[in-house]
């Protein structure tokens, strides 16, 4: 009788307690690497959006202090509206030297900056930009004019001026003896529920 009781407890585990095991560690094994996978998704994700916001941060802070410097003047400041297959693809120039607006500190007299949308080829998306030119020049070739890449993968770009005479926004700014008191540049961005929005005083606000 004891030596029957040795052999049943000495036996090994049966194959279906096997089959069990492996089926647990395996199901373990699933759950981890998916609850992995999808942080490592959502952190891509959240650097990729940290990425994009302080890009466009950039750009917006970029554009206020280029815009809050501008003296008021004949031919400071001026932007139409246009559109091409039904999106905006607004226009805006500014008079400046080197510095800031010119995206350069090595220039001499005083250059013509536009900020437009140029298309990205093969594709019908947009790329965020500034062309520079010198403003005396009265026949500019394409040579003169630098482009400066900003932000890409642009579908639109809406800009509106706010006129306190009219205490109304307008879609073009044609009175370079003055400058808007706001400026709001919208850009439809690709992947983006909304648009992008900025409002850019052209007054510097005490602190």
């Amino acid at each position: 009788m004891f030596t029957g009781l040795v052999r049943r407890r000495s036996r090994g585990f049966t194959l279906l307690e096997i089959t069990l095991a492996v089926a647990i560690l395996g199901l373990m094994a699933v759950a981890i690497y998916r609850f992995v996978a999808t942080n490592l998704v959502a952190v891509r994700l959240s650097a990729q959006v940290n990425a994009d916001d302080a890009r466009y941060a950039g750009f917006a802070n970029l554009l206020t202090e280029q815009l809050q410097n501008l003296p008021p003047g004949q031919g400071t400041l001026g932007g139409e509206p246009y559109k091409f297959s039904g999106r905006s693809r607004d226009e805006m120039t500014w008079i400046c030297s080197a510095g800031p607006g010119l995206l350069t500190r090595y220039a001499t007299g005083d250059y013509a900056v536009t900020l437009r949308l140029k298309p990205i080829p093969k594709t019908d998306l947009m790329e965020l930009g500034v062309t520079r030119e010198p403003e005396d020049d009265t026949g500019p070739t394409d040579a003169d004019r630098a482009w400066v890449p900003l932000i890409e993968d642009l579908r639109s770009m809406e800009i509106r001026y706010f006129d306190p005479r009219l205490n109304a926004w307008v879609d073009r700014w044609t009175d370079r003896g003055t400058l808007p008191h706001l400026v709001r540049v919208t850009l439809d961005r690709v992947g983006a529920s909304v648009p992008w929005e900025a409002i850019i005083p052209l007054r510097r606000t005490p602190l």
